[in-house]
């Protein structure tokens, strides 16, 4: 019984590790050949998307409240 235990806990930690390796690798890596460069973020943040985020807008929007354009 003892035999089987530790054959057991044997395998387990070999499929642990190979498939710790696996991971590790990425899916669809061969070994041998040269993992590709990850592409750089570039370092300046987007323009604002959403228009509550938009000083411009928010500005245009106080200016055309506190000055409402007269009809007629």
């Amino acid at each position: 019984m003892l035999k089987f235990l530790v054959v057991v806990l044997v395998f387990a930690a070999v499929t642990y590790l190979v498939t710790r390796a696996l991971q590790e690798r990425g899916p669809g890596e061969r070994p041998g050949l040269p993992r590709p460069k990850a592409r750089k973020r570039p370092s300046t943040p987007p323009r604002p998307v959403a228009p509550d985020d938009d000083e411009d807008f928010l500005r245009d929007l106080d200016r055309k409240r506190l000055n409402p354009p007269e009809d007629g």
